[in-house]
């Protein structure tokens, strides 16, 4: 059964309505085909104005829905023979970030992402995708893996931030997450990076330097979650719809100021209404840029990464 989202009440009541007309639908089969009909049109319509006018916060409330598709739902349809790789050779293995190899077209990649779970129990197991030091080295891992044998990488990103416990920070996670920026801005190798979900702070920045970045329609990407920020500057957790209003968190937002190379458009609705769409929408805009990115050289790759992030921000002089 769908789960709604709060200001999804008003749609969530014509499928009660059209859940009701079937059930009731074997007296007068053809009546019920009719009702079903004119509430299937009228929900369609709901749908497609509230999802037309949708704000920062509610768009940060589709993005965390907890259908939405995860790294692994997409990696299984559309990577051929996809190979998980475990572990960062030093502590442990980190099961809020995946990674392994696998096909995608004619391309050989090195796939990595957060993966935040399903169920409790899952979500539990993977830290609801908030990624631990050795999370983040064993990516690091599996990018120099990947440059070392000239594969591309494509990066998921799906996290609310990397996790602020007292063990990662004693494991060293401000050290681990630079070093990802660090290294995978030198990386002669392409690099496409997906915002399929949440985007939140360091924690998804260190999956995020690429030759081009890619974000759903639907997808937040910020330095700060919307809570975070509001319990910084207003001391009230309940400004978070504020603060993702003024955080410029948004698709369309990111892609008006540079930080995102392209929107992929999702199914009405979000990706979680139709992921067989969004795994083939998300599956071409990946090809495509994979296509473009392999066609130049090594040295060029790096220049242009730099140059791209380099020529982020804008400042006015008093």
């Amino acid at each position: 059964m769908r789960q709604y989202l709060d200001f999804e009440k008003p749609l969530a009541e014509i499928h009660e309505q059209m859940e009701q007309v079937r059930a009731k639908s074997d007296g007068n089969p053809a009546a019920a085909e009719k009702e079903l009909q004119r509430l299937g049109k009228k929900a369609r319509q709901i749908e497609s104005e509230l999802y037309g006018r949708l704000t920062p916060w509610q768009e940060t409330q589709v993005a965390r829905h907890p259908e939405r598709p995860s790294m692994l739902e997409y990696v299984e349809r559309f990577v051929d023979g996809f190979l998980e790789l475990h572990g960062d050779r030093a502590f442990r293995d980190d099961p809020a970030i995946v990674g392994g190899v696998g096909r995608i077209g004619a391309h050989e990649a090195v796939l990595i992402g957060h993966q935040k779970g399903r169920t409790l129990k899952t979500r539990v197991i993977r830290n609801f995708g908030m990624a631990h030091p050795e999370g983040y080295r064993k990516a690091l891992r599996l990018m120099e893996f990947a440059e070392r044998f000239q594969k591309p990488i494509i990066t998921f990103i799906d996290t609310p931030g990397a996790y602020p416990g007292m063990g990662a920070e004693e494991r060293g996670q401000s050290e681990a997450i630079a070093r990802n920026l660090l290294v995978m801005s030198r990386l002669k190798v392409p690099i496409v990076v997906v915002i399929i979900g949440e985007g939140g702070s360091g924690g998804a920045l260190a999956l995020g330097i690429g030759d081009r970045v890619l974000a759903l329609q639907h997808a937040v990407y910020s330095v700060i979650s919307p809570e975070g920020c509001a319990a910084i500057l207003w001391k009230d957790g309940a400004k978070a719809p504020v603060a993702a209003e003024a955080l410029k968190l948004t698709a369309s937002d990111l892609k008006g100021l540079n930080v995102i190379d392209e929107v992929i458009d999702e199914p009405l609705g979000g990706a979680h209404t139709d992921p067989e769409v969004m795994s083939s929408t998300i599956r071409d805009a990946i090809l495509r840029h994979l296509d473009e990115l392999t066609k130049l050289s090594a040295d060029k790759l790096v220049e242009n990464r730099y140059a791209k992030f380099r020529g982020m921000g804008a400042f006015l002089e008093g």
